[in-house]
């Protein structure tokens, strides 16, 4: 058995990527072995290999620990059953929470973050639908569809899985904090990142593998043409699980990429009647247990659902370079730029765009679009009163309203 410091060193080390560390390990027998080996070994041509010092590493250690987290590796038993089959498992995850949660069957829900608020009705009703049938919900805990999918979860007491892009003290977007933290006390939290490490957009790519290799599916409620949901859409289709999308109006430029994925073969979705029948035949497993897999070197089931086109490069990893660096060395930018948090003296515009932002071209009822917004009905009721005398919203009968047909000139 490698000890969890050499098996973090190793995975800590510059140019030390998933695949590399396992073959390391595989060639020496331990990754203590392959860090005296590793010093030795040909670059050809680029700079040797930078190992973290142990005490580092230990600082890492005893921090995660006092924050009631906890590691997993590779050598270990607990160590998620459904994601150790993906050729590019990280080889060590840190983890708050539960960590029978992350061996249980699990579906996957991604999509936009500047989701519809239909969109994020549907996801958190497939959520709560998920865990009512004995399923994991695993999503990204971003805005939007993450977000709604994880409280569709809880809604239900179900187990939710959080992937994160950055360091677990280190929630994003901040506004998620306790979301983050009520998931790690009812269910888990899961990174590759150590402590202190900033979620940059380079980052959410290797987020969205686990994302796609701890369930058995992954549906896709909104996604845009090119958008990182694709890339995830596209790791799930290498890892020979199922594919699922939901349909969306073709005028809502939000729905397009999911609508493609549609055409190209994914499982069109509108409940969990449609994700059900089409899991492989695995019940779901109590707490503490694990599931009974194939070995690693298994040769993936081939599926008949095309990868998606994204138009971005999808990478599973840097050539020969591990993803994160030690602490110290962390970018503290931040990652993108999003939608920003409303608060209460937000004025009149604030309160119409945001509100453009969340109608789509399905009707909503008023009172599901005051609930997802953080103004008062009155300013709601104003703000789409002003939305309909400029021709941008359309009302319709039993309290509902969308999108106007001529929005969409204007949305894509």
């Amino acid at each position: 058995m490698t000890s969890l410091p050499a098996c973090l060193r190793l995975a800590r080390t510059e140019q030390v990527g998933p695949r590399t560390w396992r073959k390391l390990v595989d060639k020496y027998g331990s990754a203590a072995e392959a860090l005296e080996a590793l010093p030795y070994l040909p670059v050809r041509g680029r700079n040797q290999p930078v190992i973290p010092p142990m005490d580092v590493v230990m600082r890492e250690i005893d921090a995660t620990l006092q924050m009631g987290g906890c590691f997993l590796t590779l050598f270990d038993a607990d160590y998620p059953a459904f994601l150790r089959q993906i050729p590019d498992a990280p080889p060590v995850l840190s983890v708050l929470g539960d960590v029978s949660c992350l061996s249980r069957a699990g579906v996957s829900i991604v999509g936009a973050r500047n989701a519809s608020a239909q969109g994020m009705r549907l996801a958190e009703s497939l959520a709560t639908e998920l865990v009512e049938a004995g399923l994991t919900v695993i999503s990204g805990l971003a805005r939007g569809i993450d977000k709604a999918a994880h409280k569709g979860a809880l809604h239900r007491q179900g187990c939710t899985i959080a992937a994160i892009a950055g360091g677990l003290d280190r929630p994003y977007p901040p506004e998620n904090a306790s979301l983050q933290a009520e998931i790690a006390q009812k269910g888990a939290v899961v990174t590759e990142a150590p402590l202190g490490t900033a979620p940059l957009a380079r980052h959410f790519p290797r987020r969205n593998r686990l994302i796609a290799g701890l369930g058995l599916g992954c549906v896709v409620v909104e996604a845009a043409p090119h958008s990182g949901t694709l890339i995830t859409a596209r790791m799930v289709v290498d890892y020979g699980r199922e594919l699922f999308a939901v349909p969306g109006s073709p005028l809502d430029p939000r729905c397009r990429g999911s609508n493609n994925l549609l055409r190209n073969g994914a499982i069109l979705t509108e409940s969990v009647a449609d994700i059900l029948p089409h899991l492989p035949p695995v019940i779901p497993q109590s707490a503490g247990s694990t599931v009974s897999l194939p070995s690693i070197s298994a040769p993936r089931q081939k599926k008949s659902v095309s990868p998606p086109q994204t138009g971005l490069p999808f990478v599973s990893e840097p050539p020969e370079r591990a993803f994160f660096a030690s602490p110290q060395n962390v970018d503290e930018k931040e990652p993108i730029a999003l939608k920003p948090h409303f608060s209460a003296a937000s004025t009149a515009q604030d309160v119409r765009e945001n509100l453009l932002s969340l109608l789509s071209f399905t009707p909503i009822a008023v009172d599901d679009l005051i609930r997802r917004c953080q103004f008062s009905a009155s300013a709601v009721l104003v703000a789409l009163t002003e939305l309909e005398l400029s021709g941008c919203v359309s009302t319709y009968s039993g309290g509902m309203v969308g999108l106007a047909d001529n929005q969409a000139e204007t949305a894509g």
